[in-house]
């Protein structure tokens, strides 16, 4: 048992990441690490964000994402900006380029400690996201649940943030909807060949929505930031909101700016809880003496 990856146990919003220091290491956080990992209380988590050396030039570094369920994700903008919290405390450095199974991002951490990650351009066409079947409009696909004549969801927007996205306007309180119900139905509905994340949004007024997601691979969680990017884009898409807003998941407020370039801006917070070392094959692992945040890594 080599205890040799050091990590450190985070959130962004209350959405639980560990982000392991795979720098120098051959080889891959395992997918029955990561159950492992999850299983105890101490580290469950919703993504691991795996550091590793820079495998292009013009980036820092390589980022390999793992769900809960020891499945690989594209994109995780919380677990960004974990990451970039991590780095910044230990390098000083504000600005970094990482490369991710979903392409090149972009962020940067502020002077007043929020951190704000480029996602990307949001991708809308059916078989981008992807879908099983050809929908020409994707602003409201053919998708419910319940009753065909009084579902109790319907008609979601769906879009792609380097991982698919479903999104189901509501008008009542998001907490209304028994999510943990719908959500592994919805996550594994015929018409997403690669799963989907589903999101339930309230939209307050035009530069704020209230939103649940059900994770893909993970399961309920207090935030998560494609879902708040995905979320947006499709709301600013239909003319619900503004291209820029606060979005607010159960673990608090995301500012979203859909610029003019096409690309996604998320600004938000991130947390350190403490470190440790882990095994990258087992998933056991050792918590350290508690250390002060730039201490982390």
């Amino acid at each position: 048992m080599a205890l040799d990856v050091p990590f450190a146990k985070m959130n962004g919003l209350g959405n639980l990441i560990i982000v392991a220091d795979m720098r120098g290491r051959d080889g891959t956080i395992a997918p029955e690490a990561a159950v492992a990992l999850n299983a105890d209380p101490a580290t469950r988590f919703d993504q691991i964000m795996a550091i590793h050396d820079p495998r292009i030039d013009g980036t820092d570094n390589y980022i390999d994402i793992l769900n809960s369920d020891g499945s690989r994700a594209q994109a995780c903008g919380n677990g960004t900006r974990c990451v970039v919290q991590a780095l910044a405390a230990e390098t000083g450095k504000a600005v970094y380029t990482f490369q991710t199974p979903a392409g090149i991002l972009n962020a940067e951490e502020h002077e007043d400690g929020t951190i704000s990650v480029d996602m990307g351009r949001p991708r809308f066409r059916w078989d981008e996201i992807p879908l099983e079947e050809e929908f020409h409009d994707t602003t409201g696909i053919e998708l419910q649940i319940g009753p065909i004549d009084a579902p109790v969801l319907h008609t979601p927007s769906v879009a792609s943030i380097g991982n698919p996205h479903a999104v189901f306007w509501v008008d009542g309180d998001v907490w209304s909807y028994d999510l943990e119900r719908f959500g592994p139905l919805l996550e594994n509905h015929p018409i997403f060949p690669e799963k989907a994340n589903i999101t339930i949004a309230q939209v307050v007024s035009r530069d704020h929505v209230i939103i649940r997601t059900w994770e893909r691979g993970a399961g309920l969680t207090e935030a998560c930031g494609s879902a708040a990017c995905a979320t947006l884009v499709c709301a600013a898409r239909i003319g619900k909101t503004e291209r820029k807003a606060t979005v607010t998941p159960p673990g608090g407020d995301l500012l979203i700016e859909w610029r003019d370039d096409d690309r996604i801006i998320m600004t938000g917070p991130a947390e350190w809880e403490f470190s440790g070392h882990l095994d990258a094959t087992t998933g056991a692992w050792a918590r350290d003496a508690d250390t002060p945040a730039q201490e982390a890594m």
